[in-house]
């Protein structure tokens, strides 16, 4: 890992506070919030995180897989198996990791900074999960659970209590046919990123009135965040 100097550390503190944990090593948080592009564009740095990511994403599978074990006593493989997909998805991860404002600590090449990489819904995910496998190198399992369980609690307590949708512009499609309520179109608003790593934004629309937005690495994906955010916006549920 490489050398921290005394601005990136004072960075590296500052997200300390943020999510809640204290590094004994600093340099694997450090090693967390390395994109592959900005080790591309050194001569000096040799890690990233997509190693870290690999084993966060394992950690989290399990930590929610064990979670709704136990909570959702009642209810059957093909519900958990639901229930976990909805919860773990990119697009719950790349929401937690906005709230922990991940994006302004993470070390991009200005190639991937100027193209919008700060904002990147796989890029914010994947750093989301390289956190999790940092925190529990660091400090075991017990500390990465508990930082899983307080920053994705809302989406899991949605997924519990089945306001999680497995497809929701078809809920959504039928819910404002069901009311009458007019006419749904969406829009492609922007469009950024190079060839293999491009992130879509949409906006959904009710007649004429925006009534959600949504970014994924597909169109497809984009709509369905927008229909999400629709939907959570009216105070949908799934009944």
């Amino acid at each position: 890992m490489t050398v921290i100097d005394a601005k990136r550390l004072k960075q590296l503190n500052e997200l300390e506070n943020i999510i809640g944990y204290t590094f004994k090593d600093i340099r694997i948080l450090n090693n967390a919030l390395t994109h592959s592009s900005y080790v591309a564009s050194r001569s000096d740095l040799l890690e990233h995180n997509e190693r870290l990511e690999f084993i966060g994403d394992a950690i989290l599978d399990m930590v929610i897989s064990l979670y709704l074990y136990k909570k959702c006593k009642n209810s059957t493989e093909g519900n958990l198996t639901r229930f976990r997909a909805g919860i773990v998805c990119e697009q719950s991860l790349y929401n937690a990791s906005n709230r922990l404002m991940l994006g302004q600590y993470l070390l991009l090449s200005k190639g991937e900074e100027n193209t919008g990489g700060r904002k990147r819904v796989s890029i914010l995910a994947d750093a989301f999960e390289a956190i999790i496998a940092a925190i529990y190198l660091d400090g075991g399992i017990k500390k990465a659970k508990t930082f899983i369980l307080k920053n994705l609690e809302d989406i899991i307590k949605d997924s519990v209590e089945h306001r999680i949708f497995s497809d929701y512009k078809s809920f959504l499609q039928e819910y404002i046919q069901k009311k009458n309520s007019g006419k749904l179109s969406y829009k492609l608003i922007r469009e950024e990123g190079p060839d293999h790593d491009k992130t879509f934004e949409v906006a959904l629309y009710l007649n004429n009135a925006i009534i959600g937005r949504g970014e994924g690495r597909s169109k497809k994906d984009a709509q369905q965040a927008a229909a999400k955010d629709a939907i959570e916006g009216m105070g949908v549920r799934n009944e």
